[in-house]
């Protein structure tokens, strides 16, 4: 897609409509169903329009932190991320890191309260997050235990482990971001564009 579009569709005057256009471009792999969760930055003023924007979809949402007049906002499929968080490898590698809560939304409570703590400067950045985000565990573990260095290469996140996987799931985000945009374009509204 033209990066003239996307500057142009970014830069609206138009909040409602920049939202929409910011949302689909970030977030098109959760809305057509191939992650469970993905985050963005909202603007202060823009936070009123998430649930309109949401409403009916499916997906829901959660400010996890809020610094310099934005947002970081979780946006994830409830039912979905619940049964990926309870994958017994996925727990126990959370529980590192004091997610021992079984409900979803315990669990995002912990991941607010890091977040902000790493807002605070008083802790690095918990970079479990990725769990939350649909990255491999695999790749989570590489980027903590090398401290973000050595990937074998970088896309929707850094991969240390199975590059021709990830290289087929980014290339399956790029092509629902593709059809998200295009949809979008062509005058359809999130409702219609979430699978």
């Amino acid at each position: 897609m033209p990066v003239e579009v996307v500057a142009c569709m970014l830069a609206d005057k138009n909040s409602w409509k920049r939202l929409q256009f910011q949302l689909i471009l970030q977030c098109a792999p959760l809305f057509k169903g191939y992650k469970v969760a993905c985050i963005t930055n909202v603007r202060r003023e823009d936070m009123r329009n998430m649930h309109l924007l949401l409403n009916g979809t499916g997906i829901c949402y959660r400010a996890l932190t809020f610094c310099r007049d934005k947002y970081l906002v979780l946006l994830y499929r409830p039912a979905q991320l619940k049964t990926y968080l309870k994958q017994p490898e996925v727990k126990t590698f959370l529980a590192d890191y004091g997610y021992e809560e079984n409900s979803l939304e315990k669990v995002l409570e912990r991941l607010s309260l890091r977040v902000r703590e790493h807002s605070k400067n008083e802790i690095e950045f918990p970079h479990e997050i990725g769990i939350f985000l649909n990255y491999p565990l695999e790749d989570v573990r590489g980027f903590i235990e090398h401290k973000g260095q050595d990937s074998l290469f970088c896309g929707y996140w850094k991969v240390y482990h199975d590059p021709e996987k990830a290289k087929l799931t980014f290339w399956t985000y790029d092509k629902a971001k593709d059809c998200a945009v295009n949809e979008f374009l062509a005058g359809k509204t999130i409702r219609e564009i979430v699978a």
